[in-house]
């Protein structure tokens, strides 16, 4: 009954951190999120605490926070892309390719269209045109909405004719 508890106390304070952050609240999200996984830590709660500390510039500390819910849960392919995504704003493109490949064989993710974005992100950078095109097509089948995907692939198919 305990063990329930702590986890219904941490699961309130996660989604209020989340309403903090999304409000822009950030200093204060991070603090309820800490207190979140001090009391039950999971995957989530160390992903978005990872993703306030990218918002406020601290990207190392998200990669780290990014690892530690790996460590509690390495089903779940959030973190794997987020620190795919932060090594590209780091601009280690090499080094951020294999956590997005994880990220797209995750058995826990349900947004594996981002992983094939940033994967086309880097191809792009590199000048790999063909093999951007393809993830962007990727992303796109996964989720045909994806106006970040159709408009990425829509300009280097220009660029290509």
């Amino acid at each position: 009954m305990e063990q329930d508890q702590a986890r219904q106390s941490a699961r309130e304070l996660f989604q209020e951190a989340y309403r903090l952050q999304m409000a822009g609240e950030l200093p204060e999200a991070l603090k309820l999120y800490t207190r979140s996984i001090e009391i039950h830590a999971t995957a989530e709660a160390y992903t978005f605490r990872g993703w306030t500390h990218s918002f406020m510039g601290s990207v190392d500390e998200a990669i780290a926070d990014c690892q530690r819910a790996i460590e509690v849960d390495p089903d779940f392919g959030n973190p794997y892309n987020d620190i795919g995504a932060y090594l590209i704003e780091k601009g280690q493109l090499d080094e951020a390719i294999p956590w997005l490949e994880k990220a797209q064989h995750a058995r826990r993710y349900e947004a594996r269209q981002f992983p094939h974005a940033n994967l086309a992100r880097i191809y792009e950078r590199k000048g790999d045109w063909h093999r951007a095109i393809a993830e962007y097509q990727e992303a796109l089948k996964l989720e045909p909405g994806y106006e970040h995907a159709a408009k990425a692939l829509s300009r280097l198919r220009g660029m290509l004719n």
